[in-house]
């Protein structure tokens, strides 16, 4: 088995990054997912919440966000609503919301532990700072067996109920987080009829204070 370490988003990895999210969402439109460019931005603004995973000097997996004000009460929105024109516009370090934007690990390195420990991670950096939680649009895989059978709604429904499994969402329902029911048009991905969940995991600190 491979010795992974982890460490903090850095302009070096930029490259490697882009080309690593491509491999893992291959159904979903490039202009959707970071470059080369937005990820050194990112890596210069906001190191401290952003994490890497690596096999030696490799790159195999991330766990990427920017801090945001979000609006439960208003939460549809499209990816490229959060990341703005550069990927990091929206970003403010006086914000409440740790928006998660990727989380990606390689599918040869899936089953190590690795997705956990980038969640774990970004847990921390949340708790750390002080915000009140983790929000993002989880990509829902699964529903593309199920297009046109169900809606997505009802998809996700049977899933956080049990009865269906989706190798995003039934991980990050097993890491505490909630959904607050799908986002349409979220990415450009036919294969899922443009669908994401909303998800949430609200700070513990703040939760039981």
């Amino acid at each position: 088995m491979p010795e992974i370490t982890y460490t903090n988003l850095n302009e070096k990895y930029a490259e490697a990054l882009a080309a690593l999210e491509l491999v893992v969402f291959p159904s979903i439109d490039p202009s959707d997912l970071y470059d080369e460019v937005e990820l050194r931005r990112l890596a210069q603004v906001f190191p401290e919440g952003n994490f890497v995973a690596l096999d030696g000097d490799k790159p195999v997996g991330m766990g990427l966000g920017v801090l945001v004000d979000f609006d439960f009460d208003h939460s549809e929105h499209a990816l490229s609503d959060v990341l703005g024109s550069d990927g990091v516009s929206n970003h403010h370090l006086d914000n409440d919301w740790y928006y998660g934007t990727d989380i990606s690990v390689l599918p040869d390195y899936r089953g190590l532990g690795i997705g956990r420990q980038l969640y774990q991670l970004r847990k921390d950096a949340v708790r750390r700072m002080g915000k009140k939680g983790i929000v993002a649009g989880g990509v829902i895989p699964g529903y593309a067996e199920h297009l046109g059978q169900m809606t997505a709604a009802e998809y996700i429904d049977k899933v956080v109920a049990g009865e269906l499994y989706d190798s995003t969402l039934s991980f990050q329902l097993s890491n505490g987080f909630e959904t607050h029911g799908p986002i349409p048009n979220y990415v450009i991905d036919e294969s899922v009829g443009h669908n994401a969940v909303l998800i949430a995991w609200p700070n513990p600190d703040l939760v039981d204070a």
